[in-house]
């Protein structure tokens, strides 16, 4: 008897009980162009901030000094607002006075003593501290840290107090050593002694960062170098006009450009110690300036001032500059 065969019949599942099914990972490179938006995107949000704190604490200061420079703008204005432009009279009512033309003098001798000073003072201690022992390098660097670090306000402070007249440690030792005319001697009463004490103070407070550039820049000069200048005779001036500042070159003008800036722009230390006299001995671009707007109430040519002595100090960069990228070109 035969038994009838059976088949199995297979039916495929109804779509609603079928399993949903992911789609594919895209292909790392259809990833990566995804990401690619954020990616460009990025850089310019990490440095969002400090490009708005640039345009808030710098940009707008200077746009709008440049437009005061160019109105009519006394305390009436700065109470009840409403200033009229008056073209380039403020400039004109300044370029035509003698004390402007004094003032700028001054302050470019000011600049110059004071770059030349610390350049050739942080030149020799970078060199001393590439020749002292571990320890003693260690020492001399905190010190020079230390002194870079201490505010402005706190060290002219102290200055102050070393130059005083009755108490002040530079008379007291003077006197000690035999100068009986420095007792009670008041250095803050003649314009020359305040000159110098001011120049003493900024280079005081500048030699550090020069120096400890320079030595950072010195022990990266390949000692083969100042071998065979040695072997070749060389003394220590020859070895350092031909070997130490061909190679620091760029290093020597980027610090002294810096410099100069810091030296063009100092205004706190005058301020406080001598308030531009005595007799306008001290009297530099940035504190003329400051006189004439909170003394005179004259904002506007103080805003000319300021504007001209903005562009009095970028032609100074532009022609050091210029001069460095000639000498890097021609090397």
């Amino acid at each position: 008897m035969s038994v009838p065969r059976r088949t199995a019949v297979l039916t495929a599942p109804n779509a609603a009980s079928r399993p949903a099914v992911a789609d594919p990972p895209p292909p790392p490179r259809e990833r990566r162009r995804r990401r690619r938006p954020l990616a460009a995107v990025w850089p310019y949000l990490l440095v969002a901030p400090t490009v708005v704190g640039t345009a808030f604490l710098l940009v707008y200061p200077l746009v709008r000094n440049t437009v005061m420079s160019f109105q009519h703008f006394g305390l009436g204005e700065l109470i009840r607002g409403g200033a009229t432009w008056v073209g380039f009279a403020n400039y004109r009512t300044v370029l035509d006075d003698p004390e402007f033309w004094t003032v700028v003098r001054r302050t470019l001798w000011w600049t110059g003593l004071n770059v030349v000073l610390i350049m050739v003072l942080g030149t020799l201690v970078s060199l001393m501290l590439v020749k002292l022992g571990k320890r003693m390098r260690l020492a001399v660097m905190s010190g020079l840290v230390l002194a870079w670090a201490t505010p402005v306000i706190a060290a002219t402070t102290i200055f102050q107090w070393l130059f005083q007249s009755r108490f002040g440690v530079v008379n007291w030792l003077l006197v000690k050593l035999g100068f009986e005319s420095y007792r009670d001697y008041t250095w803050f009463a003649h314009g020359g002694s305040t000159f110098a004490i001011l120049v003493t103070l900024v280079v005081w407070q500048s030699v550090p960062f020069a120096a400890l550039t320079l030595y950072g820049g010195l022990t990266t000069i390949p000692a083969e170098l100042y071998e065979s200048a040695r072997i070749d005779g060389a003394g220590a001036w020859q070895t350092f006009r031909l070997v130490t500042f061909p190679m620091l070159r760029p290093l020597f003008a980027l610090i002294t450009s810096l410099e100069v800036i810091w030296c063009f722009k100092c205004f706190a230390q005058i301020w406080v110690i001598s308030e531009g006299g005595p007799n306008g001995a001290t009297t530099t671009l940035p504190v003329y300036a400051f006189q004439i707007a909170q003394s005179l109430h004259k904002y506007d040519l103080g805003s000319a001032v300021s504007t001209l002595t903005v562009l009095i100090l970028l032609g100074v960069l532009v022609f050091n500059l210029r001069r460095m990228f000639r000498e890097e070109g021609a090397q």
